[in-house]
């Protein structure tokens, strides 16, 4: 990116001002990209907790703490600049989602029992519409919750995962 600016400001310095706007689109996707790149690594961790969870029918403190920390990630990185725009707008989640789960299936194949399945073993252990199901509703409560109150709601929605319930009961004794 260093070089990019060095160019703009040659550019602009020179008078070449399309070229200087081809320079700032460059810089700009270059900067969206990255933040995707972002996104897509917290929803993989995500819906690796996520899958964790479905497989061993538990849930600890460890995976509330990722996954919800993932989704207040994914708040913060999907809104734009303006605090009114998304990079990710709400009905556009499902190739995110499927290209995710896919790397998360890996991710969570390490993980699962210690590690005891393949992906392609684990794959066929996971209700994968389910999976993609609640991290779409954890993803839409992004629009419609504060900063603030986010963390709130993400507690609440743990109670209706697997081990949830029991996991609530805990974290209020």
């Amino acid at each position: 990116m260093t070089q990019e600016l060095i160019d703009l400001r040659n550019s602009i310095m020179a008078g070449r001002y399309q070229e200087a706007l081809a320079i700032v689109d460059d810089l700009e996707w270059m900067s969206k990209k990255a933040t995707l790149r972002n996104i897509k690594s917290y929803l993989v961790r995500m819906i690796a907790h996520l899958i964790k969870n479905q497989v061993e029918q538990r849930l600890t403190n460890s995976w509330t703490a990722s996954i919800g920390y993932s989704v207040i990630e994914i708040q913060d990185l999907n809104l734009m600049d303006n605090k009114k725009s998304h990079y990710i707008k709400q009905d556009e989640w499902d190739s995110f989602l499927e290209n995710a789960f896919k790397d998360a299936i890996l991710s969570a194949s390490g993980e699962v029992y210690n590690g005891v399945y393949k992906p392609s073993q684990l794959l066929e252990r996971v209700d994968k519409a389910q999976i993609i199901s609640i991290a779409k509703e954890l993803l839409d409560l992004t629009y419609f919750h504060s900063e603030s109150t986010l963390r709130d709601v993400i507690y609440e929605e743990f109670s209706q995962l697997l081990g949830g319930e029991d996991w609530s009961l805990e974290r209020e004794s």
